[in-house]
């Protein structure tokens, strides 16, 4: 059933135009990783805010309320250049094990996101200096910037794997 799923994917019409081209998978590629950086880079401003590296005297809610939008914005880019390297070999990825682990790991950041901003970051607001900002915050911030590290670690290994099923 998945394996059907899988090349019935690759044989797509888009999946054929990126897969079978030289010059479209490139540059799709290129904008993924521009956006994943932008994605990992703004989530990283909080996250090292959060820990009490950077940005220690502007609150958490400041740093966060300014990093956000660039964040979505790049990740919604990151997630349609991502699906659309996928269909172009989607039967390779689907068996990818690095391809899997960099999808448990961005399922496990936006469990962790979830949990953040559900239940951890009340009181954000009054987290204006290192000091204040509780543990659990802090935790939170370190769980987040290693899981995202973990997702371009598993993302930059994708490519050196594809075509042998890791």
């Amino acid at each position: 059933m998945i394996e059907t799923l899988l090349q019935s994917l690759q044989d797509s019409v888009i999946g054929t135009a990126i897969g079978g081209g030289a010059t479209l998978f490139p540059w799709i590629e290129c904008a993924h990783v521009l956006a994943l950086t932008t994605v990992i880079g703004s989530i990283a401003l909080v996250d090292l805010r959060l820990i009490g590296v950077v940005s220690r005297g502007r609150s958490v809610a400041q740093v966060t309320d300014e990093a956000l939008p660039l964040t979505w914005s790049a990740f919604a880019v990151a997630v349609i250049t991502g699906a659309l390297m996928f269909v172009s070999n989607a039967v390779a990825y689907g068996h990818n094990s690095f391809f899997l682990i960099k999808l448990t790991l961005i399922a496990l950041a936006g469990l962790n996101m979830a949990v953040y901003q559900g239940f951890l970051s009340r009181g954000a607001e009054d987290w204006v200096n290192t000091e204040s900002t509780p543990l659990r915050a802090r935790v939170a911030g370190a769980i987040s910037l290693s899981l995202w590290v973990g997702i371009a670690a598993a993302g930059r290994w994708i490519g050196f794997t594809m075509g042998a099923v890791a």
